[in-house]
């Protein structure tokens, strides 16, 4: 049977728990990555949001982004290595405590936002990040795009990585990612994004904008939570994927 596993970023609220996606969500993915309060989330969040995980039976993974509240960690920063490396290892830490504080596991970690982009094509703040990773545990598995840095350098040093593709973001013909200032960053249609998902599940590939197949090798699927249907979306791409026989669950689960 063949297996894909689909992830979505989590806990992305202040304060009192506001995001009520995230509980109905969590009964279509696999693998939740939290914020963990740098981008988005706090103490109170991620501690919530951790319970919902374990409750749910939902692979839970550290969500570490840049310390941009205002731009939600979607803006890039010039940052060195070593920055990279802190704040990786700080935000890994944070929720690792409310995991092991709640009885589970942490499983994996998955740069956010401008953060996640910036190391895909440097390769100087990838090594950093997954050094962070190793340091850390180096038995957590690295969530990362497909054909990035971050996938290179994390199997050179020996970490298990899960090469991720987009469900609702358009690709460059290089296989990045269409940066979110362009119009055309986000797949609207509903059913693109689900074509593309499909596409990717049995062939193994993506179109880019100009309509290029770009190959791809990877584990996960990204679904994001935050949309006014992303529920509903969730629900749509869990029922078509288990009708073409695809099961969804975490790597290494």
């Amino acid at each position: 049977m063949k297996m894909i596993d689909l992830n979505c970023d989590m806990g992305e609220a202040f304060g009192n728990y506001a995001m009520p996606n995230d509980d109905q969500l969590m009964d279509y993915i696999s693998s939740a990555n939290i914020a963990c309060g740098f981008h988005a989330g706090d103490p109170g969040v991620m501690q919530q949001t951790v319970a919902l995980a374990i409750k749910k039976g939902v692979a839970i993974g550290a969500h570490p982004g840049l310390p941009d509240l205002q731009g939600f960690g979607r803006r890039e920063m010039k940052i060195t290595a070593n920055e990279a490396y802190q704040l990786t290892l700080y935000q890994i830490g944070a929720l690792s405590g409310f995991v092991k504080a709640a009885g589970s596991k942490l499983h994996h970690v998955k740069a956010h936002g401008a953060l996640y982009n910036m190391a895909a094509k440097d390769v100087t703040l990838a090594k950093a990040i997954v050094q962070a990773v190793y340091d850390f545990d180096p038995g957590l598995i690295l969530y990362a795009l497909a054909g990035s840095k971050m996938i290179t350098e994390a199997t050179e040093k020996g970490i298990v990585t899960a090469s991720e593709v987009f469900a609702d973001r358009s690709y460059q013909d290089d296989g990045t990612l269409t940066p979110r200032s362009a119009g055309n960053a986000l797949i609207d249609n509903e059913e693109a994004a689900i074509n593309q998902v499909l596409n990717f599940a049995l062939k193994q590939e993506v179109s880019s904008v100009n309509g290029n197949p770009i190959a791809v090798v990877a584990e996960t699927v990204c679904l994001h939570g935050d949309g006014e249907h992303a529920v509903a979306f969730a629900k749509l791409i869990s029922e078509r994927l288990k009708e073409e026989g695809i099961f969804i669950k975490a790597p290494g689960k």
